[in-house]
This record gives C-alpha cells, sequence and structure tokens, in this order.
C-alpha cells in the first residue's frame, strides 16, 4: 500500500513556552496530517538530550525528555499555576529553541510541580515505577547523582559509586530518595502524556515513526548501569569508539564518540539489552526507524585517544544473529533501516536478509557524473524516500548550495517548473516514485530556507533548534499537500473517527 508520512520533531512544535510539547499543539498537528491525507508522523528520539542538545545523545535509550510534557496540562492538574510559568524566561524567538534558558527555566517550574505532586501522589504513579523499574531505577538515580556532582560524567564520579559497589548503591537509594522521586515523577508524566498524545493520533489513523540511534552516549545510564556490554578499560574509560571514516564530505571522517558495544558479550546473553531496547522503542512507537544499519553489520572503530576518525579500522558487527534472536523474542518487526552512505555486498545482503525496508534520499540523487541508486527510476516499492533526513539542508537550502549541475541534473530529471515551484516539485518526485512509503520533513513542506535545517552533522551550537510558527500550519497548507498524495495514490483511508 502506498502511504506518506510528515518529518517533525515534537521540539518543533509551536509552543508559548520555549518548546514544542506533547500537548494541545501536538493534537493540532495530528489534525494537520489528517486533512494533508497523511498515514505516518515521523519524529526524531524522544530521549533527554544530553551535551549539544542533540536527542541522538541522551542520557537513558528509555527515559523520555522532561522538555516535553505539557506545562499547560500541568496547569489544569493543578501541579503549575499560570502564572508561575508566565514568570520563566523561555527567550524572545518564537521559530528557536533557547536550550539554555529552557535547561533554567524548565527544572525550575518541574520541581515546583513536584512538591505538588508529593503532597497528594496518585495511585497510578507506583504501578509505572514499578512497571518501568526495570531501566527507571537506574535513571533515576543516574540522574540524581549527575545532579550532586555538578553535572560531571559518570566515570568522574567517586570509585564506588562509579563501580556501582552495593554498598555505595543502597546508600545512595536513600540519601538521594527525595531527588531519585523528582525524575521519576518526570518519566510518569511524560509517559502520561505521550500514551494519551499516541492514542489521539492513532485513533484518528495516524502512526507514528520513531527513531532508534544505533549508539548510546558514553555518558548514560545505559552505560553506567550495563558496563560489561560496552568496550571499557578498568577504569572504565572506552577503549575505542565509534564514527566514520574520511571520505569526500569530511578529509578527517567523523568522531562520534559513543563507546562501541562488547558483541561478544551481548550474544552470550541472547542480545538482552537490545531485546529490552527494541521492545521499549517498539511499544513507544508504531513504526521503529533505525539509525546506521550497516553499523550492525561492520562498524568502525577509533582508538578513544585519537583526535580525529582518521585512524580507525573495520569490525565486524552481529549481522542476523541479532534480528534472529529479536524476531525469536518479539514476533514481527514494524523497522525501518537508515541504510545510507558506503554500502558493501555484506551490507546490502543484510538489508535484504532482514527483509527490512531501506532509505532513499532524493537530495543524494543528482551528480551527473555518475548513475545513482537514489535516483527513482531505481527505486523498489520496498523502500522509504525521504526528499532529505534532518541531517540534510531544507530543499530549497539544498538548490541554493548544490553545485549548479547537481541543481541543473535535478530539473531536467523531475521537470522542475517555476510555474510549480521546485520545491514542490522536487517532494512531487518523492510522492511520485514507487516506495511504497514517502516522508517530506515539514520545512520542505513549508518551504523554507536553509536556516530551518535541523542538523550539521559534525557541528555543535546551532542545530536541534527549528521550530514551526502556528500560523502557517494551516488547513489551506494542507489541502494543498493533499491534493499531491491523492494524485499518486499515497492518499490515507479515511475512518470514521477522523477529523475532516
Amino acid at each position: 500500500m502506498r502511504t506518506s508520512g510528515i518529518l517533525m520533531h515534537i521540539s518543533s512544535l509551536p509552543s508559548k513556552y520555549g518548546i514544542g510539547t506533547l500537548g494541545k499543539e501536538a493534537r493540532r498537528f495530528v489534525d494537520f496530517l489528517v486533512k494533508a491525507g497523511q498515514t505516518y508522523w515521523q519524529i526524531l528520539p524522544v530521549c533527554p538530550t544530553s551535551y549539544g542538545d542533540s536527542p541522538y545523545q541522551s542520557f537513558s535509550s528509555f527515559a523520555g525528555n522532561p522538555y516535553f510534557i505539557d506545562l499547560k496540562q500541568l496547569c489544569r492538574e493543578g501541579l503549575l499555576k499560570k502564572k508561575e510559568c508566565e514568570a520563566c524566561d523561555f527567550g524572545m524567538e518564537e521559530t528557536q529553541v533557547d536550550y539554555g534558558l529552557l535547561y533554567e527555566s524548565r527544572y525550575r517550574l518541574l520541581k515546583k510541580a513536584y512538591r505538588r505532586f508529593l503532597k497528594k501522589e496518585p495511585e497510578a504513579f507506583a504501578l509505572f515505577c514499578e512497571e518501568k523499574k526495570e531501566w527507571l531505577d537506574d535513571y533515576a538515580a543516574f540522574m540524581a547523582l549527575k545532579d550532586a556532582h555538578g553535572g560531571a560524567a559518570w566515570h568522574e564520579w567517586e570509585e564506588d559509586l562509579k563501580f556501582r559497589r552495593k554498598e555505595a548503591m543502597e546508600a545512595v537509594r536513600e540519601s538521594f530518595a527525595e531527588d531519585i522521586g523528582f525524575y521519576k515523577m518526570l518519566q510518569y508524566l511524560f509517559f502520561r502524556q505521550w500514551e494519551s498524545l499516541k492514542q489521539y493520533a492513532n485513533d484518528r489513523g495516524i502512526f507514528i515513526i520513531g527513531d532508534v540511534p544505533i549508539y548510546v552516549a558514553g555518558d548514560s545510564a545505559d552505560v553506567w548501569a550495563n558496563q560489561d556490554q560496552f568496550y571499557l578499560d578498568q577504569e572504565l574509560h572506552p577503549i575505542e569508539v565509534a564514527g566514520c571514516p574520511p571520505d569526500a564530505f569530511s578529509e578527517d571522517g567523523q568522531l562520534w564518540g559513543n563507546p562501541l558495544f562488547r558483541w561478544d558479550v551481548m550474544k552470550q546473553d541472547g542480545y538482552a539489552w537490545w531485546t529490552r531496547r527494541i521492545q521499549a522503542m517498539s511499544a513507544l512507537y508504531d513504526v521503529v526507524r533505525i539509525d546506521h544499519f550497516r553499523g550492525f553489520d561492520s562498524y568502525y572503530a577509533i582508538p578513544a585517544e585519537e583526535k580525529t576518525a582518521r585512524n580507525g579500522a573495520w569490525k565486524k558487527g552481529p549481522g542476523m544473529d541479532l534480528f534472529c534472536r529479536l524476531k525469536e523474542q518479539l514476533g514481527e518487526l514494524n523497522i525501518i533501516v537508515e541504510d545510507l552512505g558506503f554500502l558493501t555486498p555484506s551490507v546490502r545482503k543484510l538489508l535484504k536478509d532482514s527483509g527490512f525496508p531501506g532509505m532513499k534520499v532524493l537530495q543524494f540523487a543528482f551528480d551527473p557524473r555518475e548513475e545513482s541508486d537514489y535516483l527513482p527510476h531505481n527505486y523498489t516499492g520496498h523502500s522509504v524516500v525521504y526528499t532529505g533526513t534532518h541531517d540534510n539542508d531544507t530543499i530549497l537550502g539544498w538548490l541554493d548550495t548544490a553545485p549548479p549541475e547537481c541543481v541543473q541534473f535535478a530539473k531536467e530529471y523531475l521537470n522542475l517548473t517555476r510555474k510549480e515551484g521546485y520545491v514542490w516539485g522536487m517532494m512531487r518526485g518523492a510522492w511520485a516514485s514507487v516506495s511504497d512509503l514517502a516522508i517530506v520533513p515539514m520545512q520542505d513542506i513549508l518551504e523554507l530556507s536553509g536556516e530551518a535545517r535541523m542538523n550539521t552533522p559534525s557541528t555543535l551550537g546551532c542545530n536541534w533548534k527549528w521550530r514551526a510558527e502556528k500560523k502557517d500550519i494551516t488547513g489551506k497548507l494542507a489541502k494543498k499537500v493533499r491534493k499531491y498524495v491523492k494524485m499518486y495514490g499515497r492518499e490515507r483511508v479515511e475512518k470514521k473517527q477522523d477529523i475532516v
């Protein structure tokens, strides 16, 4: 079945309080998707962000981002007061997230909510903590200890805490009980609001695609609580870290810095950590998109002391052994995989053997010097096409900065015209393709320039900030999108409960 969707992260939704949330504007966006004939809403990881504010570097692979908790809902529940929210400084720029101000203001408010929460703790809270305890206990303790250490990374803590010695951990859970409770409450509020939003979307025929990064942050509860699962030395520092080798785009390669998995250890316990992770993400989202799929076939390992990615080496990943185990434990998995970059025959075989659809990115297609797998005439139906991803420029930005010969090739190939608009012509190229699913970023729907780009890889300080304005997400725009997806057989089948 041919379908389509829009990529729009939660943080990018309009909001009065500095960042998009799981509240009214998220539901309004679901209504927009319905009116636009869409089936899917794709988002980026919703985990708590750490260094650099990237959703791909998180303090936990399982937890939800407290920034996304809707403050208006907390006001309605009596946990906050409207005047308290309005007294906080979230920044003056409606189209940008100011993460520095957000950090200061949001947690101050949420701690006020916690004091009121404690006065009348809901019965459901204890049940939630019990259901999520497999990861929640460690995450809440990890965050409480980070606060107590002024934000220092866990491998800089005292030996007893760094190595999680039994007596020290028991003392932490007693002496930091209130702080641990605060972080558990945040997760309770997040998941309650998330489940309500997801139900709202599903009831209207909209399904959520969520991202799962292959790697986890070194300074995370994931690594701290599962030290034997990662390549760490005796002092618990990474031995080797993740990245990408030098290529035509970067002469030094990309040094991501994430600790690498001990696939040999993971195999011995039946990939228990990965099973828990995919199970949790499959419950959180309707469809899971796994980032950097080629890393399961072979991964690039860089000595931890290196300053660039030049001196790494390729090592063998778990391959189909992992995915067979996941299927055995969890059943059929609704997964999309990011199979971009240099693909070896063994990576292509892994993709085929897994049965998961891979990705096509239209912006990668138009080098006139060579034939490209990303040109639509080379697609197969079992794939997902994107005009661009969160790591790409917007279409308008690409048209302004790509080599002139590439832009000219795109114009000729897609028959782009000024009358239709080059941006809409590029999106038409994705919608018209044979790929079963076509995803377009909201920035392209809004015809925004490169200033609205979500992320420029290997840069810090200017990413993950873009936000949409409420006035731009209109019924008229939805109608225009719907015209195109209907034209190319991607219009979502209506349900009685749909908003029209």
